[in-house]
């Protein structure tokens, strides 16, 4: 089996050698409790494969005890996988960002990887390729206050053989809650905190992914809660993309114009927009006063790497500026990687929108 044939329309004539495998959470007794209770605090195991095989498509939608979510359940929630017998996890992200849109928010959009869908988006879809040579196991973690609701499909294709190397899938996610900006007061103008100021290292721009190995990167979610109070012109972009690979110095070979320009858009864009590969699925208040969610993923240009990734963005032109950055990133790499963190669940929380 060739794992880069899966999805593609002019593969669908070709035979394919696998057997199309399911775990759910139907109800075992054959009642319509198709569900499983998580306990706050517990760790489950929703899905343990153990063959060869390929996740072609998860669906989750989650809920708490009684039909009424706690407040930020879907950031209070971990996702995480784990491939071929290793100890830490390659996925480790909160429940409702791995599915495309941070902030604990749901909403309805469609992109190529990833989708949330109605009702209120609280249907997720995840499309990514997770292959995997020997096993596989996925589980669900419950940092919330109260029992949490898991209905899920993960959908999988068992194979005996690939046909090529692999790498296997990652996810990991970086919060900086407020990004370490300057103070506006300290310029002569609000333009010139707005436009001004030398970047010449990128040392102090947000890191969407900080990866090691051989590999390619595949893109990412970004989440900003704009939380300035100015009332003059308050768009949080302006902030250069800057991607380093294998160590190069600054300026790196892929060095972008601007957030909105990384994310394939113009002009400080408020109107929401859903294409397969770049989007902006909450586009804040006026004056992009809030909260925002701009997606890029790489899937027709992954960025590739032979021993190190650090995708950074600056939070404001010269990194100006204070606000709540989060981001998801996607990659695909050879093991073994870096392990992955995360933060508390104290510290994984949104702002309220009046912060």
């Amino acid at each position: 089996m060739n794992p880069y044939q899966i999805g593609r329309l002019d593969n669908l004539m070709i035979p394919r050698q696998s057997r199309r495998k399911r775990i759910s959470s139907y109800d075992r007794r054959g009642g319509n409790d198709d569900r499983i209770y998580i306990k706050p605090g517990e760790t489950r195991v929703i899905a343990d494969i153990k063959t060869k095989g390929v996740i072609t498509h998860i669906w989750m939608t989650s809920s708490n005890q009684g039909f009424k979510p706690e407040t930020h359940h879907l950031r209070k929630t971990l996702l995480m996988a784990y491939w071929d017998d290793e100890t830490e996890p390659s996925v480790l992200v909160p429940l409702g960002d791995f599915f495309g849109m941070g902030h604990a928010m749901t909403k309805n959009f469609v992109s190529a990887p990833l989708q949330m869908s109605p009702e209120d988006g609280k249907g997720f879809n995840s499309w990514w390729v997770m292959p995997f040579q020997k096993n596989a196991k996925l589980a669900v973690k419950n940092e919330c206050d109260t029992d949490l609701i898991l209905y899920f499909y993960i959908d999988y294709e068992e194979v005996d053989a690939f046909d090529t190397d692999i790498l296997t899938f990652h996810a990991s996610w970086h919060r900086e809650c407020l990004t370490q900006g300057k103070d506006p007061k300290t310029f002569e103008t609000h333009h010139a905190w707005c436009f001004e100021g030398d970047n010449t290292t990128g040392d102090e721009n947000f890191v969407i992914l900080d990866a090691k190995g051989k590999g390619h990167y595949v893109g990412c979610h970004i989440d900003i809660h704009n939380v300035s109070k100015s009332p003059e012109w308050d768009w949080p972009g302006e902030g250069d993309d800057m991607i380093f690979i294998d160590g190069e110095p600054w300026p790196p070979n892929l060095h972008g114009t601007g957030t909105e320009d990384y994310v394939n858009m113009a002009w400080c864009p408020r109107q929401t927009y859903s294409a397969p590969y770049h989007g902006l699925i909450q586009g804040g208040d006026e004056n992009w006063k809030g909260k925002i969610t701009y997606y890029r993923y790489h899937i027709q240009d992954p960025i590739t790497f032979e021993q190190s990734i650090k995708v950074t963005i600056e939070h404001g032109h010269n990194n100006n500026r204070s606000d709540d950055w989060s981001a998801t990133a996607y990659w695909y790499q050879s093991e073994p990687h870096q392990p992955l963190s995360i933060k508390d669940v104290k510290d994984r929380l949104p702002l309220d929108d009046e912060s």
